[in-house]
């Protein structure tokens, strides 16, 4: 299969890039102390039509296709792993809204999510729950014409300002979505600060006690909360992260190019050195893959293959275990300067550890992909024995 770009995709690239190196490569290192970013940065993401590149058309956004959105989130990625989560969990919303969401909610909240005028986040991982997402504790009781939540939710990227939360939890013993709005009675959160990574992503704790919404909120029905709605947001999710890496390691390998073109030890330049020289060709060569991977599920995302749900898991596994090495080994080629806040490559390897766990661990990831890959061999196995059957 050959992958070539369009006209269109490389002119919205070239958009991207520009945008990130203007408007979030400069200030990123900054955001990063200050474990925030600006209100103002949002906005022009937002007029830009970047929160709303995957809301159709008809709700006034992008309805961009999966490879346009994945260098979008390539370009994000590489200027700051942070603002990459805000396309990340935002974009979780729009998509599970698009898909799952009844006409009313999709009139109503697809247009101010699409303009960036309310900012989406997605509630799931818990105190007590994170990879077994299926156990969340989250409870919601029907009460006339609303549902009341009580429960906790943690580690919820940009949580500290987001408008619109959907909310996993679990209603008359059943996963069910809902959607709970931070003006909601008996709704709170509380920032969480001094992260590893991910420092200015606003992560927050979320808190519904006797947190009362409409029944309308209800998004989907009870019993499509996680294998549905849920595993909808994820999909996207990982995608997102998957091309986010891919950002984030072309963002080591500049740093590294550029550093090792300018030092100098022993009399030479470092990239006249060949262990130099040996760690530079690990991180183009797990690049390229890693650009493979993801057009690969890019390219089966906008045909609606079936089997674009693996291929995500697998884009993005292989792309946060490349970029976490790629990353560790920029620090390597910078040396002490590479742990010194005076250069970006400590913020990218902090980042990219955090990219080994979220959407979905590189531990759930092996496991999903190993199953898949039992899955497989076992029709295979049937289908050699239809045929030989037949044969006979």
């Amino acid at each position: 299969m050959e992958i070539e770009l369009s006209s269109q995709q490389i002119q919205a690239q070239e958009g991207f890039r520009i945008f990130a190196q203007n408007e979030i490569a400069p200030f990123a290192d900054q955001w990063d102390r200050e474990q925030a970013v600006p209100a103002e940065i949002i906005e022009k993401m937002g007029k830009e039509g970047y929160l709303g590149a995957v809301v159709p058309g008809k709700y006034g956004g992008g309805e961009m296709d999966a490879i346009t959105f994945g260098l979008l989130c390539e370009e994000i990625g590489r200027g700051s792993a942070s603002l990459l989560s805000l396309l990340t969990v935002h974009g979780m919303v729009c998509q599970a809204l698009a898909r799952w969401g009844s006409g009313p909610q999709r009139e109503h909240w697809l247009p101010l999510l699409a303009s960036g005028g309310k900012i989406g986040a997605f509630g799931l991982t818990e105190p007590g729950v994170g990879s077994d997402a299926k156990s969340v504790e989250t409870a919601a009781v029907s009460s006339g014409d609303a549902y009341v939540l009580n429960g906790r939710k943690q580690w919820i990227s940009f949580g500290q300002v987001a408008d619109l939360f959907l909310i996993i939890g679990q209603c008359e013993e059943k996963p069910a979505a809902f959607l709970v709005e931070r003006e909601s009675a008996g709704f709170s959160t509380e920032a969480i600060a001094g992260m590893l990574g991910f420092r200015s992503a606003m992560l927050a704790r979320l808190f519904m006690d006797d947190c009362r919404i409409p029944a309308e909120n209800l998004v989907g029905r009870i019993g499509f909360g996680f294998s549905a709605i849920a595993n909808t947001a994820l999909d996207h999710g990982r995608y997102c992260v998957g091309w986010g890496c891919l950002g984030l390691a072309q963002a080591c390998l500049d740093a590294s190019l550029s550093y090792s073109s300018e030092r100098k030890q022993f009399g030479s330049f470092l990239k006249g050195h060949q262990l130099i020289q040996q760690m530079i060709a690990e991180m183009i060569a797990g690049i390229k893959a890693t650009r493979l991977l993801c057009y690969h599920a890019g390219y089966l995302k906008e045909k609606g293959d079936p089997s674009l749900i693996m291929e995500t898991s697998i884009a993005k596994y292989f792309a946060s275990r490349t970029v976490l090495k790629i990353a560790d080994d920029a620090v390597q080629i910078h040396g002490a300067n590479g742990c010194s806040e005076d250069f970006p490559v400590q913020r990218y390897w902090r980042d990219a550890k955090i990219m080994e766990i979220i959407e979905g661990s590189t531990q759930m990831q092996q496991i999903i992909i190993a199953k898949s890959g039992y899955i497989d061999y076992a029709m295979e196995k049937r289908k050699q024995r239809r045929r030989a059957k037949s044969g006979d």
